[in-house]
């Protein structure tokens, strides 16, 4: 196990690069589901617009764990389980609204463009993934034999 702190920069270099993820959730019938998402990460923690009547946001209403997983070109691996919530605070989502807008592409991007209604639109979700486990690892590690970089929070 390593501590977040050593993991950051290069976990923050990778997701950067990568921007697009695949996520997977349950559904109610425990069948594991998945899809590609973009996300951005404030330090730790992952922010995602998302439709609130999706059936990914259904899938969280009934268990709120996921695992993301970021793959590069070069083989580099970024694994991130968490734990999902969705925000309400009309003052934050508006802040992840503008947040989102602002940021550069390819990072960012306007949530306009997906809700048409604004930041009020009662679809606009804002779901914060709090990590329980991340991992880093690359084909180069696997090959030399390094095995990956963890990080779980203290017990």
């Amino acid at each position: 196990m390593v501590q977040l702190e050593e993991l950051m920069g290069e976990f923050k270099r990778r997701v950067d690069r990568t921007i697009w993820c695949s996520m997977a959730t349950v559904d109610s019938e425990r069948r594991v589901r998945s899809r590609i998402v973009h996300p951005l990460w404030d330090g730790s923690v992952g922010w995602l617009l998302t439709e609130r009547h999706s059936p990914k946001a259904r899938e969280l209403d009934g268990n709120p764990w996921l695992s993301l997983t970021y793959i590069d070109s070069a083989e580099e691996q970024v694994h991130v389980d968490c734990r999902t919530e969705w925000e309400g605070r009309a003052e934050e989502k508006r802040r992840l609204w503008n947040w989102f807008k602002e940021t550069p592409s390819p990072q960012g991007y306007d949530p306009g463009l997906f809700f048409t209604k604004g930041v009020d639109d009662e679809s606009f979700g804002c779901l914060r993934m709090i990590p329980w486990r991340i991992e880093l690892w690359s084909l180069a590690d696997l090959m030399a034999g390094k095995p990956p970089r963890v990080w779980k929070p203290k017990s």
